[in-house]
């Protein structure tokens, strides 16, 4: 049978169409089956407790159930390198932090994926603002006389961080940087053996995000220096902000945001995107950011791609003049 060209052409089309029409329509009706959220971090941690209410909100919203999967180690890089490497259909997304999504880039030399170019941003959640607190007898009742007692008593002060090259770390870092001083560096595992050195007396002062250290400032065990938030935090109104105590723009905070493998369509991103911005608005996500000390965030997939963009850029300099690699 001999075509005419037009003919030949729309069956050309047609078989086109065929072929594209199954990832579209997969796209409008995703999901049809249940949906990963990688934690990359262990059951209990903040992030978990994050990704636990979303995923039911997420499950609600969608019409699929959306299971958790704890993938720790490597300061949350085994995690985000599967999901990096997953298929793109939307069915694997990460939970991830400042970290993963930003820092961990400039300071792991063995890391297998970019954040950047392997992972596409769905929304920023939240963030953790870091604060500084330090013990009882320390003689400073403000970020502003805690960099002039470190610079009357070089060396003397000792700050205690959550890891090397953990946000708190860095942030002590900026810090250091920011405020011309120095201070002795103790590096432990979390936040539980800071406060336990810190209201025994061997260590100054600490730098962490805040959600652990509130109950002890609360109880007057601990003094809140300063937030590196732009604004006061409803939890600790009378806490003020770095800028307030006279380093402007000294702002840091560990954050949360959901992002998914590289090439995911834009269809199953502007859901994932609605469902969580929707996600932030209720009671329940309120109630439990106020208690774990987050301040919820939301916007669009290109507001958290600017954000991460900017955070690289802030750090950058900070890690690489700390000679800070795993």
């Amino acid at each position: 049978m001999r075509f005419r060209l037009p003919a030949a052409l729309g069956v050309v089309a047609a078989l086109a169409a065929a072929l594209i029409a199954p990832a579209t329509v997969s796209a409008q009706d995703w999901p049809t089956r249940p949906v990963t959220l990688v934690v990359p971090f262990a059951p209990g941690t903040t992030s978990d407790v994050i990704g636990r209410a979303l995923v039911e909100h997420l499950g609600r919203t969608l019409g699929q159930s959306v299971v958790i999967d704890n993938r720790s180690g490597a300061g949350g890089n085994i995690g985000a390198a599967m999901v990096a490497k997953a298929a793109p259909d939307g069915y694997t997304i990460l939970l991830a932090t400042t970290g993963q999504a930003a820092t961990n880039k400039l300071m792991y030399k063995d890391i297998t994926y970019d954040p950047q170019k392997d992972l596409t941003p769905v929304v920023l959640i939240g963030r953790s603002p870091v604060i500084v607190v330090a013990r009882p007898g320390v003689q400073a009742g403000s970020l502003a006389e805690l960099i002039a007692l470190a610079k009357a008593n070089p060396d003397k002060l000792t700050a205690g961080f959550p890891g090397n090259g953990t946000l708190g770390h860095i942030t002590g870092l900026l810090l250091m940087a920011k405020g011309d001083v120095k201070l002795g560096q103790a590096q432990y595992r979390g936040s539980v053996p800071i406060m336990t050195d810190l209201l025994g007396g061997h260590i100054d002062v600490g730098m962490d995000s805040m959600a652990a250290y509130v109950p002890n400032v609360k109880e007057g065990k601990l003094k809140a220096l300063a937030i590196a938030s732009p604004k006061r935090w409803s939890g600790l109104p009378d806490v003020p902000t770095a800028a307030e105590s006279g380093l402007p723009g000294f702002e840091a905070a560990v954050w949360y945001a959901l992002l998914a493998p590289a090439g995911t369509p834009p269809a199953v991103i502007a859901k994932l995107n609605a469902a969580t911005n929707a996600f932030l608005q209720t009671d329940q996500a309120k109630q439990m950011f106020d208690q774990l000390g987050v301040v919820a965030a939301g916007g669009t997939p290109q507001d958290l791609a600017a954000f991460q963009a900017a955070e690289i850029e802030k750090w950058a300099p900070i890690i690489k003049g700390a000679n800070i690699s795993f």
